[in-house]
């Protein structure tokens, strides 16, 4: 079966071809750490059930007078890695997935 034609890497100024979106040389800066590694392992999966089980709606959706069940727990505001602000439980909201998508699509 013939190869997809190697493109261009998406490096701003990089000449190189690729068979991905980055070429060799600069693939490395842009992957992203698995989950596990941004602290999401099975600590954040046993205090994420407890805060859904005391926050079981999701608050976007009461704002609207809405009752939905909440399934993701958000960081209102974004961590970027510090874990005192990752584990900082009033840093939390409950929220559906619906919510959670819009706001870290749009920035909210």
């Amino acid at each position: 079966m013939p190869r997809k034609p190697q493109r261009p890497c998406r490096h701003p100024g990089c000449p190189n071809l690729s068979d991905g979106v980055y070429c060799a040389a600069h693939k490395s800066q842009y992957m992203r750490e698995n989950a596990a590694q941004r602290g999401y392992g099975s600590r954040w999966k046993v205090a994420r059930k407890h805060f859904l089980d005391r926050h079981p709606l999701c608050v976007e959706c009461l704002k609207n007078g809405k009752m939905t069940p909440a399934t993701v727990v958000d960081h209102i505001v974004p961590h970027r890695g510090d874990p005192k602000l990752f584990w900082d439980n009033a840093n939390w909201q409950a929220l559906c997935k619906s919510c959670h998508d819009h706001k870290t699509g749009t920035g909210m």
